[in-house]
């Protein structure tokens, strides 16, 4: 009786929580340390919203059981919105199924189509459910190249001539977390076609398709004609409302995939609890403003965060969508990995990030810098790390950096 489970063996231990530990430690200790680690965001939910919420849960019918698929003004909600951002029609019925917060959904359909030996195609690095969600469910995952570019179309190509058995379903993300980067509609349309010609599911997230910096908008791999044959799309009300405690997402598309997923869900669950449902209903079809000014908030604090990351000397790429900046470790500390750089950050500036290799193997370069901080905060941080990176430049193997990682370990 001492095994540990099957599925659990699956899993390796949770990398966020070595820094999670680290940061608990420090704080417990009274040291004020900036938190950039999680993607939560720090903004209240908008007023209107909240009131709606207020509103249905002084209604006492609204207490009991809800509905597992999602009420059906807010299937329709969501339908509405398909179809004034990415000119799509989906059928409310048949195309929509509500989900507690896209995280779950992603999961529950994974469960519903996989079995214990299919091939499913994951970018490498991308946010953790995309390949634990399947490897939960007993799958197989291939590592594919996290761009959405030909690089990974040749990836996919030689995964299909080479993968036994032939890949059940390819998970894409843009824009992705946690590399910022977009996808254009002519790559979608590559993939849909791939896809088609090859008879392989693609599970699109679509978490952050409001939070963009451009004119060009992320677009839907919905509105490639005949992406519905093999296509659903998860979609959250996380970061666009700042939702992110709510707990509601959708998955849209394909038919046979939305009856998989509502089949699993009735098993599993009652939906989200009612009056929250309705509160969707009001953010979705209600006033957008609050939609813009969360861009803007975001804008602000990533032009902060990169002007002043590269004002002290840590080059990072301007993200174009999302709310974290992808962050190649410097060179001078790429040795250390990306967890013993990042406890070694917030030993060090008293900043919290997120290792990369919570990501995915191949972003064990890199760390994720979430901008969850007000402007005020996220200077504090950046004075930590201009005073870090400014006393610790003693070369490849600084013996500073050394003797902070090899301490942080031993903890």
């Amino acid at each position: 009786m001492t095994e540990e489970f099957h599925r659990i063996r699956r899993l390796p231990p949770y990398v966020f929580a070595e820094v999670n530990q680290a940061k608990a430690r420090a704080r417990a200790g009274a040291e004020d340390i900036v938190d950039l680690g999680m993607g939560n965001p720090d903004s209240p939910t908008p007023p209107h919203i909240v009131a709606k919420m207020v509103e249905a849960v002084q209604n006492p019918t609204t207490h009991g059981y809800s509905a597992s698929k999602g009420i059906p003004g807010l299937r329709r909600a969501l339908a509405g919105y398909y179809a004034r951002r990415f000119n799509v029609e989906l059928d409310p019925e048949t195309e929509v199924v509500a989900t507690l917060g896209s995280k779950e959904g992603l999961a529950n359909l994974a469960s519903a189509i996989s079995s214990p030996g299919d091939t499913i195609l994951v970018p490498n690095p991308s946010y953790p459910i995309h390949q634990f969600g399947f490897i939960i469910a007993g799958a197989s995952v291939r590592s594919i190249p996290h761009t959405p570019d030909e690089a990974m179309l040749e990836a996919l190509d030689r995964a299909v001539r080479h993968s036994v058995p032939k890949p059940t379903a390819l998970i894409i993300n843009y824009p992705s977390n946690p590399t910022g980067l977009m996808a254009s509609l002519d790559f979608y349309r590559e993939i849909v076609a791939f896809a088609k010609k090859h008879e392989i599911f693609v599970l699109s997230d679509l978490a952050y398709a409001e939070l963009y910096y451009g004119d060009a908008a992320p677009p839907s791999i919905l509105a490639v004609p005949g992406a519905k044959d093999v296509a659903v799309e998860f979609t959250s009300m996380s970061k666009t409302y700042n939702m992110a405690g709510w707990r509601m997402g959708f998955a849209a598309g394909n038919r046979r995939l939305i009856a998989a997923l509502t089949r699993v869900k009735s098993y599993l669950d009652y939906g989200a609890f009612t009056p929250i449902q309705v509160a969707s209903v009001a953010a979705l079809n209600g006033p957008q403003d609050c939609v813009e000014e969360m861009r803007k908030l975001y804008r602000e604090r990533r032009d902060v965060l990169v002007k002043g990351l590269k004002q002290a000397g840590w080059d990072v790429p301007v993200p174009e969508a999302g709310m974290f900046v992808w962050a190649p470790i410097p060179e001078r500390y790429r040795h250390l990995g990306s967890v013993g750089f990042s406890k070694l950050l917030l030993a060090k500036a008293k900043v919290a990030v997120a290792p990369g290799l919570g990501f995915g193997e191949h972003g064990d370069t890199h760390v994720r810098i979430a901008m969850v901080e007000n402007t005020h905060r996220i200077r504090q941080a950046l004075r930590g790390i201009r005073g870090f990176l400014a006393t610790d430049n003693g070369g490849p193997a600084s013996e500073a950096a050394e003797l902070a990682s090899a301490e942080l370990v031993k903890e």
